[in-house]
């Protein structure tokens, strides 16, 4: 497949900042990832701990309640499932369920676990995000000369240390982190130079659906109105051959990069 892929958010929290609430009980969950693959979606990224600015940590028990038995049932579509954790317990159990993504925004720092058992499941791809701490302190770590130079560097040195435990190659994929100890104009720096990321050889997903950059730019602080920029984002970064965005809708994203593709 050619075209850039549609990762499918769908978090199981009460307080994820564009959706919390909406699906954090399995059957609205269900529901709304059966709506994803009526749209279109190729993958489904599964999440049951917030990882907004300011967040709290859940408990290991809450986070696998809330994602693998949705995880399980889901397994059965066809549709590749991500498992979007910090921790490599809630991983491993959703590999067993069925994911075949982890997609851990600490790139494995935050559980030093996590490498080891992406090693031990060769078959699993992991998404190795760009992150400089965890949600409550994380927008005070957005210090930089450099912002590019630096995520870029950082994220090298990640693969270096996931490297060194035993994962392989071509079971990454890297992400630099859009809002992530991440100022707004940081978040631009790093649009305007996204294939520096893609030279490091890996699939490169980004993530800026409706988040507060966008909002910021046009005025809307209500996420959900921040649809038709996270569209237009995804358009410019399909024209560029991004390996995959990770949106809330599907439909209009899908319908946006088949534009970018026939031009």
């Amino acid at each position: 497949m050619n075209r850039t892929l549609v990762m499918g958010i769908l978090n199981v929290t009460p307080d994820s900042f564009a959706d919390g609430g909406r699906y954090e009980n399995y059957d609205s969950a269900l529901k709304r990832a059966k709506e994803m693959i009526g749209e279109g979606v190729d993958i489904i990224d599964i999440g049951g701990e917030s990882t907004r600015p300011g967040a709290k940590r859940i408990t290991l028990d809450e986070e696998i309640q809330r994602t693998i038995p949705l995880i399980t049932e889901l397994s059965e579509s066809g549709i590749p499932i991500s498992i979007d954790t910090m921790r490599s317990e809630v991983a491993a159990a959703a590999i067993s369920a069925g994911a075949t993504i982890v997609n851990d925004v600490s790139g494995g720092k935050a559980d030093s676990n996590m490498g080891r058992l992406l090693a031990r499941n060769p078959q699993i791809q992991m998404v190795v995000m760009h992150w400089r701490g965890h949600s409550e302190n994380m927008q005070e770590l957005a210090n930089y000369e450099d912002v590019v130079t630096e995520v870029k560097k950082e994220l090298e040195i990640r693969v270096e240390e996931l490297l060194k435990d035993g994962v392989q190659l071509e079971q990454l994929i890297i992400d630099p982190g859009l809002g992530f100890a991440k100022n707004p104009e940081d978040n631009w720096e790093i649009l305007r130079h996204i294939d520096r990321f893609s030279l490091l050889g890996f699939p490169l997903l980004v993530g800026g659906s409706r988040k507060r950059f966008l909002g910021e730019l046009v005025g809307a602080s209500n996420p959900d109105d921040r649809e038709a920029a996270s569209i237009a984002l995804t358009t410019l970064l399909a024209a560029k051959g991004i390996w995959a965005v990770r949106t809330h809708g599907v439909r209009a994203h899908r319908d946006a990069i088949e534009v970018a593709n026939k031009l």
